[in-house]
């Protein structure tokens, strides 16, 4: 993968791929291993892309399937918590620790979700619409509002 490629098409995406990945790795190795192979599969296929729909709609599809892949394939591993100074190139704000903490404690209800249902609630906290979370997990759109409002309501209860 040449530089200028990752300098491109994956860094001004970074963000959502990282937000994929922490979802789905329990550990910081987890993590970078994840990263790096969501990279080399958009690097891989990113002549298959046809450009019907945005680029960064093919990034979370790729991440997702990729965590998910590799997700299929791992035994289930004892949680750890990543914290975000642990996360590489996030620009974030130090401003409240509150914050930090209430991100953390999201991040650890979202892992106790469905594989599908984080996909789902990751997506909409990137502000997609519910097409683009249909088009991007592949199902009908008419059902994701229902879906968002039940793992919202799971996410109230986990929070709790």
């Amino acid at each position: 993968m040449s530089s200028d490629f990752y300098i491109t098409f994956i860094q001004p995406y970074a963000g959502i791929i990282i937000k994929i990945c922490r979802a789905y790795s329990y550990s910081q190795e987890d993590f970078e291993d994840l990263y790096q192979e969501v990279c080399l599969q958009v690097w891989r296929t990113k002549d298959n892309f046809r450009g019907n729909s945005e680029w960064s709609t093919w990034i979370y599809r790729i991440s997702l399937n990729v965590c998910l892949t590799i997700q299929k394939k791992e035994t289930k591993k004892t949680p750890q918590i990543l914290s975000l100074d642990s996360v590489p190139e996030v620009q974030r704000n130090d401003s409240s620790f509150d914050q930090e903490d209430s991100l953390s404690e999201l991040y650890k209800a979202i892992k106790q979700l469905s594989d599908i249902d984080k996909a789902i609630i990751l997506l909409y906290l990137e502000e997609k619409s519910y097409k683009e979370i249909a088009e991007i997990i592949g199902t009908n759109f008419s059902n994701i509002g229902v879906k968002i409002q039940r793992i919202k309501n799971k996410l109230k209860k986990l929070l709790k």
